[in-house]
């Protein structure tokens, strides 16, 4: 059984939840210790207790054992990777870049702990010296998404570590293994008790456990736009610093002088690959009226000869829905398709032939074309099925594309280089890539959207220090 972490104590519990592969439900990766709200306050407490200490420990030392982590995941690296395959389903080449990364955040954070840049500047009255100190919050709760069940605890984690916060992580109940493993690795490289605690179980209890937790001073989460807003309302009633990272519908435009085989195979790997469980996967192809037929055609094209199986597979490129729940959500919204748009052009079942029928697999399902006003074309599905628009024209194509709540990432494909400039100064999301999928980002720029998808400031970077300190300003008189 895999324990909860306490105050630096591997703990179990009475009750346990079951992790099972998505691919394979007859298989159990592993059984987790399942928390209460008392596991929580408990966790909160130790944090809380440790804060002093390891805040003033100084930063190159708190460094340090990020570092230390870092080379312990590396030394597990393809059982860990392994580990993700069977936990949350995306093919083992996902999960091993997916791990790399993790490993990489730890690395790049652990340098932050030498620099934790401040402020100095000049005053404008006579020997007085002024400066401002980087500082940290406190207890931070952390709420990570099964989706990237590795690299988000990993994001959130160490840029909290390093400013000399504690922390409290609540992972996904769907994938909590890959999060259970950064926080081994932590314990084997010897960060001291409390600073980190891990509490698997309940969303509902253990998050409402969490934003009461009279020793939390900031929250970070990552997940749906409901549990979101809930968590906003709650935390701003304490006055808690707070983080969001909710929902995207994101697009991506098409234009007739786009690199036409390119463009297929950007927008067929955005919206399908991690069985589009991203939420910066593209769920709408917004494409040019002069190529949308020929458009049309290869996509389907291309997304009839991907590879649907389990991911610990050689050559597998689309892996199952998560569970159950997330399933019968994306076979929901297909029929919604079905009922609004007419039946896909490719997909639309869920597949249980042979090895697969043990599994939670849906076929890549392609729609056109699609209009704003339908349901498929306004609402998040998370999983692999996308939706072809048609524009008239660029103006017309960047309307369809902001004209939703949701504004996470979004593309463009196209080789006007003015058009590109156009699109990148009036694209309403946090995330624009030209030329590029609209999901796969690196950890060393900020992360986060903008409108409904994203609340307070932003992830990975520099960025993500801004989050987890705040300024003590000196004025000094000499």
């Amino acid at each position: 059984m895999f324990a909860n972490y306490i105050n630096g104590e591997w703990v179990d519990s009475p009750s346990t939840f079951e992790n099972r592969n998505p691919a394979n439900t007859s298989e159990v990766v592993g059984l987790f210790a399942k928390g209460s709200a008392a596991d929580i306050d408990a966790a909160a407490a130790a944090a809380a207790a440790a804060f002093p200490a390891w805040s003033a420990m100084p930063g190159p030392a708190r460094g340090a054992i990020l570092y230390k982590a870092a080379d312990i995941l590396d030394k597990t690296f393809d059982s860990v990777a392994a580990e993700m395959t069977r936990e949350e389903g995306k093919t083992l080449p996902e999960a091993k870049g997916e791990v790399r990364r993790a490993i990489n955040i730890l690395r790049y954070f652990a340098g932050e702990g030498s620099r934790l840049p401040g402020m100095l500047v000049p005053s404008e009255r006579d020997r007085v010296h002024m400066f401002a100190l980087r500082k940290p919050i406190g207890v931070v709760g952390l709420i990570t998404p099964w989706n990237f069940p590795s690299a988000i605890p990993a994001w959130k984690l160490a840029p909290a570590l390093v400013c000399g916060n504690t922390v409290v992580l609540k992972p996904a109940s769907a994938a909590p293994l890959s999060a259970w493993r950064i926080v081994e690795a932590l314990h084997q490289a010897g960060i001291p008790k409390g600073v980190v605690n891990f509490v698997a179980g309940s969303g509902s209890e253990l998050g409402a456990a969490l934003v009461n937790a009279a020793p939390l001073k900031a929250i970070s989460f990552t997940g749906s736009c409901e549990i979101g807003a809930w968590l906003h309302a709650h935390a701003s009633r304490r006055h808690l610093r707070i983080q969001l990272e909710m929902g995207g519908k994101n697009p991506t435009i098409v234009l007739a002088d786009a690199e036409f085989n390119s463009a297929v195979e950007n927008v067929v790997n955005a919206a399908f690959f991690s069985t589009g469980q991203k939420c910066t996967a593209t769920s709408r192809a917004i494409v040019e009226d002069a190529i949308f037929d020929r458009f049309v055609e290869a996509v389907v094209a291309r997304t009839r000869k991907l590879k649907v199986g389990d991911g610990m597979t050689p050559g597998i490129e689309i892996g199952p829905c998560v569970d159950q729940a997330q399933m019968e959500t994306v076979l929901r919204y297909i029929e919604i398709g079905r009922q609004e748009c007419g039946e896909p052009l490719c997909g639309g079942h869920r597949l249980t032939e042979g090895a697969l029928a043990n599994g939670y697999f849906v076929e890549p399902t392609v729609f056109a074309p699609v209009t704003s006003e339908q349901t498929i074309a306004r609402e998040e599905i998370f999983g692999p099925v996308l939706a072809i628009m048609r524009a008239r024209d660029f103006e017309d194509a960047m309307s369809i594309a902001n004209a939703i709540p949701f504004g996470l990432s979004s593309s463009i494909q196209t080789t006007n280089l003015s058009r590109a400039f156009e699109y990148i100064y009036r694209a309403e999301a946090g995330l624009l890539t030209v030329n590029l999928p609209s999901a796969g980002v690196e950890y060393q720029l900020p992360f986060g959207g903008s409108k409904d998808s994203s609340f307070g400031p932003k992830e990975q970077g520099p960025a993500a220090m801004e989050f987890y300190s705040d300024y003590k300003t000196v004025y000094l008189k000499y």
